[in-house]
């Protein structure tokens, strides 16, 4: 590993769920008015947002959205079902209020971000987070994706992006992604961390034909063999098949654990940077929770590695942070629980004898 001396300090600053918080959380929930445990999951989401927040009472609101986009060389290959140029037309689309992202955070009240972090097009607009850090990766089944500065910096823009979003007032942060091609990348990074195939890490991404989802396996699978990525050694995955995006979502979910601030996770790109988050610092896992699990096949094992079930079942691929959105409300219904649910004493009910 080769990281900066800003992303090991935010590495080092991750500490793990705060046990007394949690204890305190779990008895005042057996204390509110209902039948022990009857709130099931919700209950188990309310403690581990304790755990993470420091606070037996969470807040949770208001959210805070990224939306990484970037560009990936190995289109070229013919794996996406889409052209390279939709990453750039659907960042305006973001920037413009039209995406299901847009839809969905201003439902939740959520400050959203739109970060160009490696999109092949020079892109302008006033609402648009100009990070760039190149355009577009190399194509990774000829060359590595990124060399170990360019790692380093969409790393460190994820960092400064999730410290934005918290400095604004974000206690939940949701990343998501824009990028033609970042499926492939995912299947790849799933299949090195979780040991599961590349033919089980890959699914039908934007639509792609059977026929195409075959070459798509064998072009991972070949660059896996030249590349050889150490699949212990984040950095190194990142480095020669990973994306902009997704160093850069792996940086944000880094920071925020750091600021004990809890993270949804949303599909199947999003999940691979949780996978190598927690490769990073197994501790991270504490702080993620799963908003959904998306249609593409890698998901599944990826959430299994990080054991974690998904909030949601909705069938969704689309990414962009939509899941996690969605899910969102459960996490606040989690957060009122806490702060406005009577507890036996205080509402004059008799208890269970």
């Amino acid at each position: 590993m080769i990281f900066s001396k800003a992303i090991v300090d935010t590495i080092k600053g991750i500490e793990k769920l705060n046990a007394e918080s949690m204890t305190t959380a779990k008895t005042h929930i057996n204390s509110l008015t209902k039948p022990l445990g009857s709130l099931g999951k919700l209950e188990d989401l309310a403690i581990q947002l304790a755990g993470i927040t420091n606070d037996p009472l969470p807040e949770v609101s208001p959210p805070g959205i990224a939306v990484f986009a970037a560009d990936h060389g190995i289109t070229e290959m013919g794996v996406s079902a889409y052209p390279k140029n939709v990453t750039a037309q659907m960042v305006y689309n973001f920037l413009n209020g039209g995406a299901a992202i847009n839809v969905f955070a201003k439902q939740i009240q959520a400050v959203l971000k739109i970060v160009d972090i490696g999109v092949a097009e020079e892109l302008k607009h006033n609402k648009l987070e100009e990070k760039k850090v190149m355009n577009g990766t190399n194509n990774f089944a000829l060359e590595n994706a990124m060399n170990n500065n360019e790692v380093n910096q969409a790393l460190q823009v994820g960092i400064e992006t999730a410290m934005m979003l918290i400095n604004e007032g974000a206690k939940t942060i949701i990343v998501g992604e824009m990028g033609i091609g970042n499926t492939t990348s995912a299947s790849a990074i799933t299949a090195l961390i979780t040991g599961c195939s590349v033919e089980d890490a890959v699914g039908y991404g934007t639509g792609i034909s059977e026929h195409m989802r075959e070459k798509k396996i064998e072009i991972i699978t070949n660059a896996l063999l030249v590349r050889k990525p150490n699949p212990n050694d984040p950095f190194d995955i990142l480095s020669k098949v990973g994306g902009l995006e997704i160093a850069g979502m792996t940086g944000a979910i880094l920071k925020a654990a750091e600021q004990k601030v809890p993270v949804i996770i949303d599909g199947f790109i999003c999940t691979a940077s949780a996978l190598l988050a927690v490769l990073m610092d197994e501790k991270v896992s504490g702080y993620l929770i799963a908003g959904h699990q998306s249609q593409e096949k890698g998901h599944g094992h990826a959430l299994s590695f990080l054991q974690k079930q998904p909030l949601l079942q909705l069938d969704l691929r689309l990414g962009e942070g939509t899941g996690a959105a969605l899910a969102f409300p459960l996490i606040q219904a989690a957060s009122n629980m806490m702060n406005e649910m009577a507890t036996f004493e205080s509402a004059g009910v008799s208890e269970k004898s």
